[in-house]
């Protein structure tokens, strides 16, 4: 028995030489498959855990920068009320003064000017906020994954905090140039307005129109008012300059070539139209239809052209409005600027561009 087995084993020693290493070879393969399978689902789980993580940051990250709008509010428009003073004009005119008329044309002036310029520098704060703090935010959520390797981090808070502060070019020298520049606009298009003249909001729309061509098509871009075409000061120091000094400046940079694209333009000038277009609907508030006039409540265009005020009664509605355009409360206005859908895509650009690995290569 035995020896009938060993003689069928030599017989067919081949054979069971190839299954076995064909068999080892099958076991083999599945311990290898089975382990790059187990690589493959880990490296996935942990693509899956980075990219949720890195969304945690980023709607963490826009929270932020709604909340810093909202507090930067009163400091722009106390900028902007010191700088185009109103109220001094309407205790004048409360004295009955003799030029008073000469009074009220400044005061037509200088309300237009304020509201058109609150209107310019709110979108302003708002998308170069988004800039500011979704290039920062980059840079920390890479901070954040590198840090423990003890790596340098690209945004210490020292960096953070000279960085940000380029806002104040915003709420200074860029504000009152632009400040000139609506005023002039203003001048030019509603200077030869008389009070008396009577105004229908479409008029109204029409004459703000003329002056945000004058403003867009005059000679300094829009993104000069939020940061200056020149170099840093930092950059202006001939040695000295601290590694801190130098992160500052190629932030400064990256930021300026943000604002100086056309994807950027795009997003400002559609915050610019649902600015102005919401700024309108709020002086609507105060246009009323005839008693009676039922025509005028059945459709909303008959109200655009036919019902009108003298220009003299608009000035007040339109003198009031900063207060709802800088309010540190969010109002229809500010809240329309915050959930326009182009500033939240282009936001989601940017800090996709600077939370990316290939940043630590630069």
């Amino acid at each position: 028995m035995l020896s009938s087995t060993w003689n069928f084993l030599k017989r067919h020693r081949r054979k069971f030489i190839f299954a076995g290493v064909f068999v080892g070879g099958v076991y083999l393969l599945g311990k290898y498959a089975q382990r790059k399978i187990q690589e493959l689902q880990e490296r996935e789980a942990a693509e899956y855990i980075a990219q949720a993580r890195r969304q945690y940051h980023f709607e963490s990250n826009q929270r932020t920068c709604n909340m810093t709008v909202l507090s930067m509010l009163p400091t722009l428009r106390e900028a902007i009320v010191l700088r185009l003073n109103s109220e001094s004009l309407t205790a004048l005119l409360k004295s009955k003064p003799a030029n008073k008329i000469e009074i009220w044309e400044d005061l037509k002036i200088i309300s237009f000017t304020r509201s058109v310029v609150a209107v310019y520098s709110t979108c302003m704060l708002v998308v170069l906020l988004r800039v500011q703090l979704n290039i920062i935010g980059g840079y920390l959520y890479l901070d954040s994954s590198v840090g423990k390797n003890g790596t340098t981090p690209l945004a210490s808070p020292d960096v953070q905090q000279q960085y940000l502060s380029s806002i104040q070019h915003l709420l200074g020298d860029g504000l009152c140039e632009l400040i000139t520049v609506v005023k002039r606009a203003v001048q030019d298009v509603l200077g030869g307005v008389s009070l008396k003249q009577v105004l229908s909001l479409q008029d109204l729309e029409e004459e703000l129109s003329e002056v945000r061509r004058r403003v867009e098509q005059g000679h300094k871009a829009l993104s000069w008012y939020m940061m200056p075409d020149e170099e840093n000061a930092l950059a202006a120091q001939a040695c000295g300059l601290t590694e801190h000094d130098v992160t500052t400046i190629k932030l400064l940079n990256e930021t300026r070539d943000m604002l100086e694209s056309p994807d950027f333009s795009t997003v400002l000038d559609t915050c610019l139209s649902r600015a102005f277009s919401r700024f309108l609907d709020n002086v609507a508030e105060f246009f009323r239809a005839p008693e009676g006039d039922s025509a005028c409540h059945f459709q909303h265009a008959f109200l655009l052209s036919h019902v009108s005020l003298p220009l003299a009664k608009i000035i007040p509605i339109v003198n009031g409005q900063i207060h709802s355009i800088c309010s540190e409360i969010p109002s229809h206005f500010v809240q329309d600027l915050l959930m326009v859908e182009q500033v939240k895509d282009f936001a989601a650009n940017v800090y996709e561009t600077f939370s990316s690995p290939q940043e630590l290569q630069k």
